[in-house]
């Protein structure tokens, strides 16, 4: 039987409890299922590297945003594992990533640098040293957005949040051009999953993983703004507030941070 690969999104019936009584029917929820990320190159068999719970959709360019924004590589290839040994529901919950190029590391679960880590002798310091020492491109030398555009581009990426409208639980990640133009959407139940694919898209179409801006529904955490940086960013917009390593990353990496940004104000922490 041929595997049928999973939607972004799924029905389900229900009972609304309302002042005036129980409303019974159907509603949309947002799949979550994880994704097995190997890794191979020249001379080397497929490894398992990363496994994620994502929604299902641009798989291909989660990967290769991940393995970006790791600093492993540049993606030569990128395809769903077809290895016997998967069942028929596992086909498309598994995505082999071929690198051009033998990694100047070899990752494994425990030490790739969008985990986080709160492992003995580790600090904040030697985090951020460690993702600007690993990350693949420039800082942006391009010109930024004015402050009073900044504020505007949470709302200028809504109506393309079509997954978060239709279950209200999706976050998005989307990039801009200085000039507040839009380049590509993603949505994913992860912040960090969202950033992968928007980077991902950007890569496998032969361009530049670095726009002037990147706007997250959600809060900055560390690990969104490491992405950010490792990708050469400019400016990082975000509808939540930051965290105190985040902003220090930020620093250290020549990042643009907004927080509390809407229509009515923004605030900038770096």
């Amino acid at each position: 039987m041929k595997a049928r690969r999973p939607g972004p999104t799924g029905r389900l019936r229900v009972a609304e409890h309302l002042a005036t009584g129980v409303r019974r029917h159907e509603d949309r929820v947002l799949t979550e299922e994880p994704l097995e990320i190997r890794l191979a190159w020249p001379g080397a068999a497929a490894r398992r590297v990363w496994t994620t719970l994502r929604t299902p959709g641009h798989d291909f360019e989660l990967a290769a945003g991940w393995v970006h924004h790791e600093g492993l590589g540049r993606a030569s290839g990128v395809a769903y594992c077809t290895d016997v040994e998967l069942r028929p529901e596992q086909e498309f919950n598994v995505v082999t990533v071929t690198l051009d190029a033998v990694p100047a590391r070899v990752p494994s679960q425990l030490d790739a640098l969008s985990a986080g880590s709160a492992a003995c002798g580790v600090c904040g310091t030697d985090e951020v040293d460690e993702v600007l020492a690993r990350r693949p491109s420039l800082p942006w030398s391009g010109p930024l957005p004015a402050d009073d555009l900044v504020r505007t581009l949470p709302d200028l990426m809504r109506p393309r949040q079509e997954l978060f409208a239709k279950t209200g639980s999706a976050h998005a990640a989307g990039l801009f051009s200085a000039a507040g133009e839009l380049v590509v959407v993603r949505e994913d139940v992860g912040r960090h999953n969202a950033v992968d694919k928007v980077v991902g898209a950007r890569l496998l179409t032969g361009a530049p993983s670095a726009e002037a801006v990147l706007v997250i529904s959600g809060r900055a955490g560390f690990e969104l703004v490491q992405k950010a940086v490792a990708s050469g960013i400019g400016a990082l917009v975000a509808v939540g507030a930051p965290t105190g390593l985040s902003v220090r990353m930020a620093e250290a990496g020549g990042l643009a941070l907004y927080g509390w940004t809407r229509a009515e104000r923004t605030v900038r922490y770096a």
